[in-house]
Formats: structure tokens, C-alpha cells, sequence
């Protein structure tokens, strides 16, 4: 598998890569030191580092749903990706959108204009790869 990186906004200069994804694994910006591993998806679930016990579990994923841990009660959805949005908890409101992905780009919130890009991954991800990377973008940068 190649590497796929992911951009600050819009950008595409190796300078603004914030981190990247190789082999189900999320490295700080170009690095593919193991030292360096955010996070890593396995089964579904992404793991701490490069961990994968069951009490590292940062987030499990059914159906789109995604639950804190290791859990699969409704209560601990954190969010919702559907058709390209991703929802506060397991809402389905448009007042709700935390972010909207199309053609590689994230944007803030129900927008879709460049000044609103938040990142950019350069290539398809997986479900559970996305949240890997949401993980890191938004809790490690």
C-alpha cells in the first residue's frame, strides 16, 4: 500500500503535511518511524499508538457509527458518517454537521467553500482509516 497524506486545508506542498497513512497506521507529518505511530485501525477499532489491547481502544466502528472505546451502546456515539457528512453524536440534523468530505477535502461544518477546508487526504481512505485520521487532525496536530 502507498502512503496517503493528509494536508493542512487546501494545500498539497510536503511542508503542510500534517500526517499520513501507511498499513492502517497514522505517523506525525512524513515520518514512518514506529516511534512516530498516532494511531493504528485494526478490526474496525483504532488503537493508541501502535497498541492493540483492548484498553487502548480510542474508537470502535459499526455501520458508520462511531462509539467511544470499545463500546457499542448507543449512548456512546461520539458521531455519525453518512453520505459524506459527518454528524454530532447519532444525529441526522443538518444543524448537527461537524464536517462535510468531498473529492479528498474536508470541510467545516455544511461548507463547501476553500476558505473552509479544514484538510485534505490525498487519496481514498477506508471508513475506519478516516477516523484514524479525524483522530489525529483533531485531538494530536
Amino acid at each position: 500500500m502507498a502512503q496517503i497524506r493528509v494536508y493542512k486545508g487546501s494545500s498539497i506542498y510536503s511542508s503542510d503535511v500534517i500526517c499520513n497513512i501507511e498499513d492502517g497506521k497514522v505517523y506525525k507529518k512524513l515520518s514512518s518511524y514506529s516511534s512516530d505511530i498516532i494511531c493504528n485501525v485494526k478490526n474496525s477499532k483504532i488503537y493508541k499508538e501502535r497498541s492493540t489491547y483492548s484498553s487502548d481502544i480510542l474508537y470502535n466502528i459499526e455501520d458508520g457509527k462511531v462509539y467511544k472505546e470499545n463500546s457499542s451502546y448507543s449512548s456512546d456515539i461520539i458521531m455519525t458518517i453518512r453520505d459524506g457528512k459527518i454528524y454530532k453524536k447519532n444525529s441526522s440534523y443538518s444543524s448537527d454537521v461537524l464536517a462535510t468530505v468531498k473529492d479528498g477535502k474536508i470541510y467545516k461544518g455544511n461548507s463547501s467553500y476553500s476558505s473552509d477546508i479544514e484538510f485534505t487526504i490525498d487519496a481514498d481512505v477506508t471508513i475506519e482509516e478516516f477516523v484514524a485520521i479525524w483522530y489525529a487532525v483533531k485531538y494530536v496536530w
